[in-house]
């Protein structure tokens, strides 16, 4: 029924109808299938614990599905069997080699005892099948409905991701183009801007059509059956749309165009995913590689679990811009009046930890960043400083635990892991602040406040506690519920999925609780963010839309310039040799910030783990030393012209009005407040950027004499592992690592066959994850000669084999340590569900080890062997590598790789 007013069908906009209904159901399908994976881990485990019997060897996996009865036959008559073998033996026609050998005798009892043996085991397997059969109660079936249920959920959506976020980007880059949300360095008024808007957007998306137009067309005439031809379609699809969507624009100039205007400043209303189309499809045609832009977009695909996760940390972002749960925070430090540097300062702090939680800078520039920018703006501050500090509210984050980039960087660079990432970033993070706070005060104005004292501004603070502590105990009890019911801790891995529902359950408290939320009453503007739960997950998801067309798109096209700086040999003037180590860091430094000048931090990692990261680690650069000074570099890079990404998202949520009064305020005093929101930035990060790269390489040549200092601080634990290094090992790293081929077999472990038992993932045959390169040996300590221990390791890696083969989940799981080293998007919880899963869905599983050679270094140990791998109708060859590390006297595999 359409209302009245023509506009609106059930109290929704056609708009409303066909994109934020859509996505919001889709992004609720991205949260149920991470939900899901995380159940059903808890489930099969449950299902072990109610219907295992171990007295009768009945496990749960065997429960599952109903068996199937052995075909074989149980009581066969022995005595005919051989008989009827002996006679066939002797009326079989000779071939040339009995002639030649002669004939061979023929013993009875090897065939009687061969035809026993068949016999037992065919007896088991009955005497299993009714065990089984026997077991499958009512109680059995209807557990086992509810277990396979959520199966199938994260099955689909773990085989379909791809699709689920092509479809989510498609929507959303189309409802982006409609509205003029693109990104660009200043956003179109007049009418010459949107026509220099339009017309790029039109060439940009031209060039995208006939690009994955002619890329399906080449798909088609290789001969090879195209595996998933509905992904190109859709692309084709979308980017056609989006040309229609452009040319009428071209066409029909928007009423909202003021007049005036020039061509040359229209320029800069061209939005980056536009201009770099553009570019890097011109680059490719000329080339003659007029697919190079479909192929180099195509990579969001193959890396769908990282895109899916940052639209889920988007959505988590503007549900918390529904709520008052900012503001509120914020009430607690008004009583205390500090100075705006100050109150800055501890902003920033605070801000850390989201930024660190959302996985990317600029998302919660997008979610908090107006907050930001008013309350730094209420207590006295500059326009351009409160600019500065919202542009820096996402930056200082993402070096903190679980930032969704270190987890990226260590999945594409196996030379590093997650905690050696975030141990240095821990320093980065209070190095880059500390000189944020000295830089704002060293140019503060002189100015006279009044300070609070703190027997006034105490139980203020306290009393503003009062309604923020349901908010914090709703958060706790979501983490806790999670990792009580489902055994999943809030971390890098499940941050994604466990945000927004944290979010979600806020948003509801938040818009269904009564009465006011602050000391003293709210504001009519808080009373009416306080309206109705249903609009806030609306505007929500609706907001989130555009960020997820304007943000995915641009990272997709940035890979695409990746892609054209890679083709276009400029890696390869870097020389491989440079001499000394100080000359490399700079050469890399200065490379690495202008790279986050043009290209948005997922596609620059990509780009850098296959071109720059060899060379550096080739040249002595400590591969962890390396990736703290890339981040560094690039936080540098989204903040400095001419792009500066975090600027521009800045600039987005504060609005063009009071970028104008800022210019404004400031347009007759000193040049450094003129520009202060470029200027504070880039001071802070480029003085942090020259410590971190010449302080740091420092601090590993001068390992052993710090090792006192850290000790008697009390910093052994907080001390970044490469430290404890010699400088020998840091400079003499093993070879460079070929480019990574094909990071998304790197980045997303979940997008893989699965449970298919006729393919199952690389995965299932490594029984983990390809891991991080092991460091460098300890000298053996006094113990056990090498000869016992190697027979140790020889025993614990057969029973791991048999446990396998026996697809004894817990057996098999057991082996593994509790540091094992996981696939780079995965919880311990989420690996053990799959691997659970997989087992659980083989018929049978044989695990052979040949060729095994064990390497004893103290602790440690390396077990290297040939494995042979067959399930059901799926077979496999490879050479393993296990490190094991002896824990409570117990070897347990710590990294498994598989070549």
């Amino acid at each position: 029924m359409q209302s009245s007013a023509g506009k609106k069908w059930f109290g929704r906009t056609p708009s409303e109808w066909l994109s934020s209904l859509p996505i919001f159901s889709l992004l609720l399908l991205t949260l149920i299938i991470g939900t899901g994976e995380m159940v059903h881990g808890q489930l099969l485990r449950l299902g072990e614990r109610m219907f295992g019997d171990p007295e009768n060897q009945v496990q749960y996996f065997l429960l599952r599905a109903d068996p199937s009865a052995p075909t074989c036959e149980a009581n066969p008559d022995i005595d005919a069997l051989v008989a009827k073998q002996l006679a066939d033996a002797e009326s079989a026609p000779k071939s040339d080699l009995d002639l030649l050998f002669g004939d061979v005798a023929i013993d009875p009892n090897e065939i009687r005892a061969s035809l026993e043996a068949a016999r037992d085991q065919c007896r088991e397997r009955f005497a299993v099948y009714e065990r089984v059969s026997k077991a499958i109660t009512p109680e059995v079936e209807a557990f086992r409905e509810v277990e396979t249920g959520f199966f199938g959920i994260f099955k689909f959506g773990t085989e379909n991701r791809p699709l689920i976020l092509l479809i989510m980007v498609a929507i959303a880059a189309i409802s982006t183009t409609k509205h003029f949300h693109h990104i660009s360095l200043r956003p179109p008024r007049t009418k010459k801007d949107f026509q220099v808007y339009s017309l790029a957007m039109l060439g940009a998306n031209l060039l995208m059509t006939i690009s994955a137009s002619y890329y399906l067309k080449l798909q088609y005439d290789s001969g090879v059956a195209v595996e998933n031809p509905l992904i190109s379609i859709i692309a084709i699809a979308l980017f056609a749309a989006l040309s229609f969507i452009s040319l009428k624009d071209v066409l029909k100039i928007p009423a909202q165009a003021e007049e005036g205007g020039s061509y040359g400043m229209g320029l800069l209303s061209i939005p980056l995913y536009a201009f770099m189309a553009l570019n890097a499809g011109i680059n490719f045609f000329m080339d003659d590689y007029v697919a190079g832009l479909a192929i180099y977009f195509g990579q969001i695909t193959e890396l769908s679990s990282i895109f899916l996760n940052l639209a889920l940390y988007l959505w988590a972002g503007m549900l918390l811009k529904q709520t008052r749960v900012v503001s509120l925070f914020m009430d607690i430090l008004r009583p205390w009046k500090l100075p705006p540097e100050v109150f800055t300062y501890i902003v920033l702090l605070a801000a850390a930890v989201p930024t660190a939680y959302t996985g990317a800078s600029g998302v919660f520039v997008i979610a908090a960043g107006a907050i930001v920018y008013r309350e730094v703006l209420a207590v006295g501050a500059r326009r351009h400083f409160a600019l500065a500090a919202t542009a820096m509210s996402g930056s200082l984050g993402v070096v903190l635990r679980p930032c969704l980039l270190i987890v990226v960087i260590a999945a594409l660079n196996k030379e590093v892991t997650t905690s050696e990432l975030y141990g240095w970033g821990l320093f980065v993070f209070i190095l880059t602040s500390t000189i944020f706070m000295i830089i704002a005060l060293l140019k503060a104005e002189g100015r006279v406040t009044e300070r609070a004292k703190a027997k006034e501004a105490l139980p203020q603070s306290l009393r503003a506690l009062v309604p923020v502590s349901p908010y914090i105990l709703i958060m706790l009890l979501v983490v806790y519920g999670y990792e009580y019911l489902l055994d999943t801790k809030l971390d890098e891995f499940t941050a994604p999925v466990m945000l927004p529902v944290i979010m979600l359950f806020v948003i509801i408290f938040d818009k269904l609780r009564g009465g006011p939320t602050k000391v003293g009453g709210d504001t009519q503007a808080d009373k009416k963010k306080n309206e109705g739960l249903e609009m806030a997950v609306r505007s929500a998801t609706t907001e989130t839309i555009g960020h997820i067309g304007a943000l995915i798109m641009l990272m997709a096209l940035s890979i695409s310039v990746g892609g054209m700086i890679e083709r276009s040999g400029l890696m390869s003037i870097v020389p491989a040799e440079m001499g000394s180590i100080w000359m490399a860091l700079t050469i890399f430094m200065f490379m690495m910030v202008f790279i986050g000048m043009v290209m948005d931090p997922f596609g620059a990692v990509i780009l850098v783990s296959a071109t720059v990261a060899p060379i550096a680690y080739s040249n002595g650069i400590h591969p962890v030393h390396f990736w703290m000074i890339v981040i560094t570099a690039f936080e540098l890079g989204y903040l400095s012209p001419p792009v500066a990404l975090n600027q521009l998202l800045a600039r987005q949520v504060v609005g063009e009005a009071e970028m104008d009064k800022a210019a404004e305020d400031t347009k007759h005093k000193p040049f450094y407040y003129r520009y202060e929101r470029w200027l504070l930035p880039v001071y802070t990060l480029f003085i942090g950027l020259l410590i971190v790269t010449y302080g740091g390489q420092a601090l590993i040549n001068n390992a052993d004499n710090l090792k006192p200092v850290s000790h008697f601080l009390g910093l052994d634990q907080l001390r970044p592992a490469v430290l404890d290094q010699s400088p020998t090992s840091a400079v003499e790293p093993a070879p460079a690592a070929e480019p990574v081929a094909d990071p998304a077999a790197a980045m997303d472990p979940a997008a893989d066959t699965m449970l298919d038992p006729a393919a199952p993932a690389a995965d299932d045959l490594l029984g983990g994850e390809t891991a991080a390169a092991p460091a460098a040996p300890v000298a053996a300590p006094a113990g056990p000669s090498p000869a016992q221990l190697q027979v140790e390791v020889t025993e614990v890696v057969s029973n791991w084999a048999a446990a396998w083969s026996a697809r004894d989940v817990e057996g098999y799981l057991s082996f593994y340590s509790a540091n094992f080293e996981l696939p780079g998007a995965q919880s311990r919880a989420q690996w053990e569900s799959q691997r659970r899963a997989r087992i659980a869905s083989k018929a049978s599983i044989e695990v052979d080890i040949s060729n095994l050679n064990v390497q004893i270094n103290g602790e440690e140990a390396t077990a290297e062997f040939d494995q042979a791998y067959k399930a059901d109708k799926y077979s496999d060859n490879v050479r393993k590598t296990l490190r094991l590390k002896k824990e409570d006297g117990r070897w347990k595999i710590v990294t498994e790789q598989a070549s």
